[in-house]
């Protein structure tokens, strides 16, 4: 017969060598409950059931998937500057027009909307998100691209793409008098990015209300967090390609509104279809509640825009947001969050990119 403290020493021996490569956090707590328990059924005199049951549990406790967690302090050892960095970035674009508030914060949306947030939008190359037709007229990339070089140049190969779209977007919000929210970190930037999923993935201009509830919600966002994020249309413009159908056909819509849109937006395409609007004609570049005042007006820009306020379920949430623009600013910085931790890749997964048009 074995002995068994020999036994158990050998099983002990093996079992630290193998945190060799348990890398992760999660790993490790599981490697030392297994020591744990091992330890107490010693002391219990179970030796054998040590050497019979918790070989084959602690087996099963490996193989269990775990998933690493973004947090507020991710670079603090590693990049304490990067927030910072990025944050004058971002002032410094903000300042010389303040419509780049307004792409900041679109790019994080059109990038956690497809395969998650990942910095996939911003990979170059043929049947990328960002050749899509759906990502046409997305702008800001070289906004991106400026802080992922600051940014590099005090702690290269730390930053991943994706945290610098997520943190970008805050300090956008924050730029033109919009709230601010805590950004957790450890995102990583995937290999590759799929045109065809941005085309499904990613919410229409022409969508009605049915339609962009069941778009957020395949995304784990609901019909309240929706009109919230939709608010970020205080900033901004769009095309006339993407406004034209409403201009001309719709009946919800303002008269005078209207007539001002067909002015600067020809019927018969392609003529025009690069002509802007803004999405807030009140106050295009400060972060209000002024959107939805227009929605109540009938005067959204989009029938995506209109249509949360048209006799639907989201008519209440417009309202409580035009009376309470408190109350709007605290729901887009939740719904901020929310979006912003869409499927990210943390751990090992993905890298952290160099230029972030490039996969490594």
């Amino acid at each position: 017969m074995h002995d068994s403290n020999t036994s158990n020493s050998h099983i002990q021996h093996t079992i630290v060598a193998v945190d060799i490569d348990l890398g992760t956090k999660n790993q490790r707590m599981r490697l030392l409950f297994y020591l744990f328990l091992n330890k107490v059924f010693n002391n219990m005199g179970y030796q054998k059931f040590v050497g019979t049951a918790l070989v084959p549990i602690f087996i099963l406790l490996l193989s269990l998937p775990c998933k690493a967690q973004l947090s507020t302090n991710f670079y603090d050892s590693t990049c304490h500057t990067a927030l910072a960095t990025i944050n004058a970035s971002v002032v410094d674009a903000v300042s010389r027009n303040g419509r780049n508030a307004a792409l900041l914060i679109r790019l994080l949306f059109h990038d956690c909307f497809v395969q998650g947030c990942d910095a996939s939008l911003l990979l170059e190359g043929d049947g990328s998100e960002k050749r899509s037709p759906s990502n046409a007229g997305v702008e800001g990339y070289g906004i991106i691209d400026d802080a992922k070089a600051a940014v590099e140049r005090v702690c290269p190969g730390v930053v991943s793409c994706a945290d610098i779209l997520a943190v970008a977007a805050r300090d956008a919000s924050v730029a033109v008098d919009g709230p601010s929210w805590v950004v957790r970190l450890g995102r990583r930037d995937s290999p590759g990015s799929s045109a065809a999923e941005a085309a499904t993935d990613l919410p229409r201009g022409d969508f009605n209300l049915q339609q962009l509830i069941s778009n957020f919600q395949r995304k784990g966002l609901n019909e309240r967090e929706m009109v919230a994020l939709s608010g970020s249309h205080t900033l901004g413009q769009a095309r006339c390609i993407r406004f034209r159908s409403r201009a001309y056909n719709a009946t919800n819509i303002d008269p005078a509104f209207a007539t001002s849109l067909r002015e600067n937006c020809p019927p018969t395409p392609p003529e025009g279809d690069d002509n802007l609007e803004p999405l807030d004609f009140v106050t295009p570049n400060r972060f209000d509640n002024n959107y939805f005042r227009n929605l109540v007006d009938s005067r959204g820009l989009l029938i995506s825009d209109q249509a949360l306020f048209d006799g639907g379920s989201s008519d209440s949430i417009v309202t409580e947001y035009v009376n309470n623009p408190g109350t709007f600013d605290s729901d887009f910085a939740a719904a901020m969050v929310r979006m912003s931790e869409i499927t990210p890749l943390t751990g090992t997964s993905g890298s952290i990119r160099t230029v972030c048009t490039t996969a490594n």
